[in-house]
């Protein structure tokens, strides 16, 4: 497949993560800007947006106390989804315990608007990580936190299936990126393009977006007069130029 997994496997130090939990995070170090990132091209469209507010206020960090991290969003006032490749360790070829993984709610490194902890972590059972070709488009999480962090009007509410959308259709796509982990950076002006499938049989939307390492997770979005609508989860980056795949949470009407 021409693209990769989008999972950050940056490490923070212990002492950085217990002041995340403290309330005093830590800035992950790394380069502002780099001149190539996979999913993004040589023109970056990506800019900071205001994360206290619709739709990035629905949005937050994923990571795990072993300092993995990625994108998430807000379905329901105490679900998440995000990718599921975010959670799988390779070395014990497992997933993550729930307990170990946090939500960070509009974290921008200096603050964040509420934190939970995981209690269950629900995967699809055919996903594989080691079998992406297979089950990419099984390839999404969702995470049960231990207490609610929104009220219902401030979440995500999946409604569009596969059939409503249209290739061209207008969307965005933003997340914690591999080289702007602490903010959320998004590309505002990108399209759907076409549905296709994993060699499972399973369905993939295609976009335009500019999205790197760090943003799997991440909510493909489009805007109506109704408000904003979750179509799908970042999961994939082309290698060469922006765009990428993302998993579908409606499939059929």
């Amino acid at each position: 497949m021409a693209c990769n997994l989008l999972f950050s496997c940056m490490v923070a130090f212990a002492a950085a993560m217990q002041a995340t939990f403290m309330g005093h995070a830590a800035l992950a170090e790394g380069p502002a800007y780099r001149t190539h990132l996979a999913g993004v091209g040589l023109h970056d469209p990506r800019q900071r947006v205001d994360a206290t507010q619709p739709p990035w206020s629905a949005v937050g960090r994923v990571q795990t106390e072993l300092g993995s991290r990625c994108t998430g969003f807000l379905i329901a006032p105490n679900v998440v989804e995000t990718a599921g490749h975010c959670l799988w360790l390779s070395h014990v070829r497992g997933f993550v315990q729930p307990q170990s993984v946090h939500f960070l709610r509009a974290y921008t490194g200096e603050h964040y608007m509420a934190h939970a902890r995981a209690v269950q972590i629900i995967i699809p059972p055919g996903y594989r990580t080691d079998q992406e070709s297979n089950s990419g488009g099984l390839d999404h999480a969702t995470l049960i936190l231990d207490h609610a962090i929104a009220k219902p009007d401030e979440v995500f509410h999946i409604d569009t299936p596969l059939q409503a959308l249209t290739p061209g259709m207008p969307v965005v796509l933003g997340g914690y990126e591999q080289n702007q982990p602490d903010i959320i950076t998004a590309d505002q002006n990108c399209h759907f393009l076409n549905t296709t499938q994993d060699e499972g049989g399973n369905p993939l939307l295609v976009h335009d977006c500019a999205g790197t390492h760090g943003s799997s997770g991440a909510p493909l979005l489009f805007h109506n007069q109704a408000g904003w609508h979750v179509i799908g989860v970042q999961v994939q980056a082309f290698t060469n130029g922006a765009g990428g795949r993302a998993v579908p949470l409606l499939s059929q009407n």
